[in-house]
């Protein structure tokens, strides 16, 4: 063959695995910003009744967040799955995955459930001040009757991104938004003569939010002309423990994968609150807008990992390679413009969240930092998601817990609340931490992915 002609024919195979990734990524990305803006649509909604309501949202929301992260974490599990049997031409098979998996996450929603009879411990714990205490116990009580409506919109959004049809988890999600929104007023303020509930009402109207889109996407999984063939609910099936089994096989280091990320920067900030409130708040902002920004990355990682099982289904190993490419480098870009851009804007994005000219002071250099650790979450974000979708998560949680807890975070104290190596530098410290893990985890998940490709082009 023509070396042109070569040339050609793979950058024009890069050319459509990026479009195919970019298409499935883009609704995605607008189901990511609108979960975001629940919310931020929840903590502003809450603070405009009192701060002690917003604070008391914020502390429960910290009690369940890694609750659902798990439970979402573990729903992952079915994308690589279903995407790999569709690729296979295997249709029949995908009702069964999806009833398991549904089963999985109900069961795991009535466990964490039985949290409804340990709250007031779990505050005490957390040292909850009396005067948010109420709050925060209603907020998370309404959020735990909550769960079972998130574990079915959660095994059925999975199936549907499994498939590659993204569009109906915007579409909900955004739903879920316009359900939010007036619902919060309705419970927070005490609209149509209800009795006010302040900060409590945001869990309440959440719990309805989660049925509403549970219920819708079990809707539409089931009259949808082409989701309908699947026959999701309709289709008798047996009940097997070896189903349950691989399934769990794939989702639970997900899960754990996923609370190793939460639990790192919930960890860091506790390290920060007895330097004051400024180095907080300025980390806050950082970690706020840099979340903000992952999404892009992030959706496009989700959108590799669906790609790479359907090919890998379809029996097209060296495709799945180049989508993987394509996507990296494609997220790479973005990275290193958003990055440019936090840089060329940080006073302004600061003045969104404050005016208090100390907290800019201190979250200038940070947003700085936080910059460079776009660039480095792009990477590994890829890379993990690539895992994922070749179905090897376990080596996926076990280099985040080694690049996270045993090098970033160990590092970050150091540098941050020591003088071993430098003057303590406090927050900046600690942001370097983070920034040497994800680094540390973007070079080994991406090793490991090669070396998961060498093994499966050599069979």
């Amino acid at each position: 063959m023509n070396p042109t002609n070569s040339a050609t024919a793979l950058s024009s195979t890069y050319s459509i695995e990026l479009k195919h990734v970019l298409h499935i990524a883009w609704p995605l990305f607008i189901a990511q910003l609108t979960q975001i803006f629940m919310g931020v649509a929840d903590t502003i909604m809450a603070g405009q009744y009192s701060a002690i309501d917003m604070a008391g949202v914020a502390v429960g929301f910290s009690v369940l967040s890694p609750i659902l992260f798990f439970i979402q974490g573990v729903a992952l599990g079915l994308v690589p799955v279903v995407s790999n049997l569709l690729g296979r031409h295997e249709q029949p098979a995908i009702a069964s995955q999806v009833r398991h998996m549904l089963w999985i996450l109900l069961c795991l929603s009535a466990l964490f459930m039985g949290i409804y009879f340990f709250i007031y411990d779990i505050l005490a714990w957390f040292d909850v001040p009396p005067n948010m205490l109420p709050i925060t116990h209603d907020y998370i009580m309404y959020m735990l009757f909550a769960l079972p409506g998130f574990a079915v919109y959660q095994a059925m959004r999975q199936a549907c991104e499994g498939l590659g049809i993204t569009r109906p988890t915007m579409i909900i999600m955004f739903v879920g938004l316009l359900v939010n929104i007036p619902a919060n007023a309705v419970f927070i303020y005490g609209w149509f003569g209800l009795p006010e509930m302040g900060g409590a009402g945001c869990g309440l109207a959440t719990m309805i939010v989660y049925l509403v889109m549970g219920g819708v996407t079990v809707l539409y999984t089931r009259y949808n002309r082409y989701m309908a063939q699947f026959e999701f609910f309709t289709k008798p099936i047996r009940l097997r423990l070896c189903v349950f089994m691989d399934l769990l096989k794939i989702g639970i280091p997900i899960a754990f994968t996923f609370l190793t990320e939460v639990t790192l920067f919930a960890a860091v900030a506790l390290l920060l609150a007895p330097l004051g409130h400024l180095q907080v708040a300025a980390h806050q902002i950082a970690i706020n807008f840099s979340s903000v920004v992952f999404m892009l990355p992030l959706s496009i990682g989700m959108a590799v990992a669906i790609r790479v099982s359907y090919l890998l289904g379809r029996g097209q190993p060296l495709d799945s390679i180049i989508a993987i490419r394509g996507a990296r480098w494609f997220a790479v870009a973005c990275a290193g413009i958003t990055a440019t851009l936090t840089i060329i804007f940080a006073h302004l994005i600061i003045d969104i969240y404050t005016k208090d000219d100390q907290v800019t002071q201190y979250a200038i250099p940070i947003l700085f930092l936080a910059a460079l650790f776009q660039i480095s979450d792009a990477v590994q974000v890829i890379s993990a998601n690539a895992l994922r979708g070749y179905k090897d998560t376990t080596w996926m949680f076990m280099l985040s817990v080694i690049s996270y807890w045993v090098v970033g975070l160990p590092l970050g104290i150091v540098l941050g609340l020591t003088d071993y190596i430098v003057p303590a530098m406090e927050a900046r410290g600690l942001w370097i931490g983070i920034i040497v893990g994800l680094s540390v985890a973007a070079i080994l998940l991406h090793v490991r992915m090669k070396v998961f490709q060498r093994s499966l082009i050599n069979n």
